[in-house]
C-alpha cells in the first residue's frame, strides 16, 4: 500500500511538470498572438484554457482521495497540500495567458501593442517562458537554487511592468485612453504571472525545507 502511495505522489509531481509544460506554451503563444496580431493563434490560446483546468481539477481530486484513503500527516500532508496550491497557481497562470490572448482578439486586425513598446513586450513574454521553465524545474526536481533564480526572474518581469507604466504615463503618448487600458492591462497579466511562478517555487522550498522563504546568503 506505502508503495502504491509514493507512486500515486510522484504521478501527481510529474503531471505538475506537464502541467507547467503546457503553461510555457501557453504563453509563448500568447505574446506571439498579441506581437503579431494573430487572431489563430489567439483562439488555440483560449481553447487551450480548459485542458488546464481539467488538469487542476483532476489533480485536486487525486490528493483529496489520498488523504481520504491514507491519512497523512507531516511531510506526507504536507506534499499533498503543496501539490494541490501549485495546481491552483499554474492554472491561475493559464488564466493570465488566455487574458493575454482575449487582448490581441478583441483588437484584431490591428495589434493592441504599439511599435513603442513591442521590445518591452517581446521581453516579458521572454522572462515569462524563463519562469514557468525554471517553475518546472523546481517542481521535478525539489531545487532550491533554481527556486532563488525565479526571485531574480521576477525583479526583472517587475522592471518591464515599471517600464511600460513610465510609457503610458508620459506626456507624449500618443495612443489614447483604450490602447493606454489595454498596455496597462497586459504588463499587469505578465506581471501577476510572473508572481505565480515565484509562488510555486516558494511553494516548493517549504515542501524541502520547512521554510517559508529562502535567501541567498550575504
Amino acid at each position: 500500500m506505502r508503495d502504491s502511495y509514493r507512486e500515486e505522489l510522484d504521478d501527481i509531481r510529474a503531471c505538475l511538470v506537464e502541467m507547467a509544460n503546457s503553461v510555457g506554451s501557453q504563453v509563448s503563444l500568447a505574446t506571439t498572438a498579441l506581437l503579431d496580431a494573430d487572431v489563430t493563434v489567439a483562439d488555440r490560446v483560449i481553447a487551450g484554457d480548459a485542458p488546464l483546468d481539467a488538469t487542476r481539477e483532476s489533480i485536486e481530486q487525486r490528493c483529496f482521495n489520498l488523504i481520504a484513503r491514507q491519512a497523512p500527516v507531516a511531510t506526507d500532508l504536507r506534499a499533498i497540500i503543496t501539490a494541490m496550491r501549485i495546481a491552483s497557481d499554474l492554472e491561475r497562470m493559464g488564466d493570465l495567458a488566455e487574458h493575454i490572448a482575449k487582448v490581441a482578439r478583441m483588437r484584431f486586425p490591428d495589434s493592441a501593442v504599439p511599435q513603442e513598446v513591442r521590445p518591452v513586450f517581446l521581453e516579458a513574454g521572454h522572462v515569462a517562458e524563463t519562469l514557468v521553465t525554471k517553475a518546472g524545474t523546481v517542481i521535478a526536481k525539489r531545487d532550491v537554487e533554481a527556486a532563488l533564480e525565479l526571485e531574480d526572474d521576477d525583479d526583472a518581469m517587475d522592471k518591464l511592468h515599471r517600464q511600460l507604466f513610465r510609457e503610458v504615463l508620459s506626456d507624449v503618448w500618443p495612443h489614447g485612453v483604450e490602447t493606454a487600458i489595454d498596455i496597462t492591462l497586459l504588463g499587469r497579466y505578465y506581471e501577476r504571472f510572473a508572481d505565480h511562478a515565484v509562488s510555486v517555487a516558494r511553494r516548493v522550498v517549504f515542501l524541502v525545507t520547512g521554510e517559508r522563504r529562502v535567501t541567498t546568503a550575504p
